[in-house]
């Protein structure tokens, strides 16, 4: 779209309600160049396999028509985390999503870290699928630091040209699959310009703003998936812009939160940052005037004068072919449930199960260590995807839950091994953290009072706890956990065999059980062959069962 006049549309008038509702928050002028007409930079992040939750692909699709017919100048750009997140992604490993992507007519895309959730040979095939392809500029071979793909991409609209630089978060070590970044014998063949200080992220992105600036670019947008809040401060989108210069505009991704503000650069700029949330609650607009000014807005609820959704009939068209393609089998009946099992706060509607145990937290990590046979089941709140409402169960509601497509292992593991896992997971509270750990057959309390003293290394794999532990009272089975005693616990290879979310502490553990079945089904088989076919009253409590004491 950046290079097509082509006008296209409905010509019916679309009411914005609500759409404004954030508009114009951040706002900066630059010099004029030579256009006559508005650039307009629509932008999507971390909609999670949400094809058709809030807006959805065909009202983005249908408002992006809309802007074609008013400016020759409109771009769609999609800042990561698109292709994993439900059915719809896991059953095709992201290549469902990548034909919307394209019906769409993205024009920049970038690597979130969940675009690697298939795999890294999956994933390249999937940049080979995606017709913008992919662009980070730290997203690298190691040790020769050449970029895996283009860093920018310039788009002419008439005489001004835009860069657009991508950038991911060298959080993806650890909030993806490690493993995947390692060749056979474990040694990291990729990277993210990581390091203790950020410094060296920093420099690569302002060595690609320089390139961009040199080649031309009129302005800079910075492409980022890196977040404000509950990420890593350092490679933040605030830590990004205060150490760069170059950058005009920035649209955000990976922390799922919503805001148009401005943010000082490192010569005191105040630079516009936009992030939608996730799940189209949101579509971004940027404008760039012909005057030079920039201005970001985030619209929602776009709706057609008699009030109904705007929709785009093609959008419409393929989106229904592909669910026709997987819905029978996704409405299989697995079993029931008489409760709720939740992994959100309904007062704050916040991710309760990535920082205090949930009924369903306790059902997941009851499921791991009943189907294996273990001492203890664990599960990482950030493999929880979705609340489980009562009724029915269909194969559709547990691949929301579990869309990561994980097998169940159990390993013996230490007490010291699992007291440092539980440091590990408790380290950000109260910030959520898709590390937190639910756990069954054990019990452990967190004293928020110290503060977290556990060492990362530079991909942020746990390295050591330097001071007080926050994590206390450890009970398995209603004894006091023994640090030199062997355990059996049932998990998934994502943390047990590939060290997921910085869990090194399990690296080389020996696997007793290895990939034993896909976590989905442990939703199925643990319903049938233990509860009876029935979630009953012992999971009534949104709560959870008194597992996880905070203080």
């Amino acid at each position: 779209m950046g290079f097509s006049n082509q006008k296209t549309g409905t010509g019916r008038r679309t009411l914005l309600t609500g759409a404004f509702s954030l508009a114009a928050a951040a706002m900066m002028t630059m010099p004029a160049f030579a256009i006559e007409q508005d650039i307009v930079i629509l932008h999507t992040n971390d909609i999670h396999c949400g094809i058709e939750d809030n807006i959805g692909y065909t009202g983005l699709a249908w408002y992006t028509r809309q802007m074609e017919a008013q400016t020759p100048y409109v771009t769609l750009v999609d800042a990561g985390d698109a292709i994993q997140g439900a059915p719809v992604g896991t059953l095709s490993e992201g290549e469902y999503i990548i034909q919307i992507m394209n019906q769409a007519g993205y024009d920049f895309a970038i690597p979130g870290n969940h675009e690697y959730d298939y795999g890294m040979e999956q994933f390249l095939s999937l940049y080979g699928q995606l017709e913008c392809g992919y662009y980070s500029c730290n997203f690298v071979n190691v040790p020769s630091n050449t970029t895996v793909f283009k860093p920018y991409k310039i788009i002419n609209y008439d005489d001004v040209q835009v860069a657009y630089v991508g950038v991911t978060t060298p959080e993806s070590f650890t909030k993806s699959t490690p493993a995947y970044f390692q060749d056979a014998q474990g040694r990291y063949i990729y990277g993210f310009s990581e390091d203790p200080t950020g410094e060296t992220l920093y420099s690569q992105v302002q060595a690609s703003v320089d390139a961009a600036r040199a080649e031309g670019a009129d302005y800079v947008v910075l492409v980022a998936h890196l977040g404000m809040d509950g990420v890593t401060e350092r490679w933040s989108s605030r830590s990004v812009v205060a150490n760069t210069t170059g950058i005009d505009v920035v649209i955000d991704g990976h922390s799922h939160q919503v805001y148009t503000e401005t943010l000082p650069n490192e010569n005191g700029q105040m630079i516009p940052v936009a992030q939608t949330g996730t799940k189209f609650a949101n579509i971004g607009k940027i404008t760039i005037t012909p005057s030079g000014e920039i201005t970001t807005e985030l619209l929602n609820n776009l709706t057609l004068e008699d009030g109904t959704p705007a929709a785009d009939a093609d959008m419409d068209a393929l989106i229904s072919s592909i669910e026709s393609q997987y819905a029978e089998s996704l409405q299989t009946v697995l079993g029931r449930s008489e409760v709720t099992l939740t992994d959100t706060n309904p007062e704050t509607g916040l991710r309760a199960v990535r920082s205090s145990e949930t009924n369903l937290g306790d059902f997941c990590a009851d499921a791991y260590r009943y189907m294996m046979g273990a001492e203890i089941g664990i599960m990482n709140g950030g493999g929880i995807r979705s609340t489980l409402e009562a009724g029915d169960i269909t194969y559709e509601d547990a691949l929301t839950v579990y869309p990561f497509g994980n097998m169940i292992c159990m390993a013996s593991v230490s007490g010291a091994q699992i007291r440092d896992a539980l440091e590990m997971g408790a380290r950000m509270y109260p910030e959520e953290t898709g590390g937190f750990i639910q756990v069954s057959g054990m019990t452990y309390t967190i004293d928020s009072s110290i503060p977290s003293s556990v060492q990362l290394d530079e991909q942020g794999n746990f390295a050591g706890v330097s001071g007080a532990r926050r994590v206390t009272d450890v009970t398995v089975n209603g004894e006091p956990l023994d640090d030199s005693r062997m355990y059996t616990v049932a998990s998934h290879n994502y943390w047990l065999k590939s060290g997921g979310d910085g869990m090194s502490m399990f690296q080389g553990c020996e696997i007793l059980k290895d990939d034993t079945m896909v976590d989905v089904d442990t939703i199925t088989s643990y319903i049938s062959e233990y509860l009876g076919g029935v979630v009953g009253q012992e999971y009534a409590n949104p709560a959870g069962q008194g597992r996880i004491t905070i203080r």
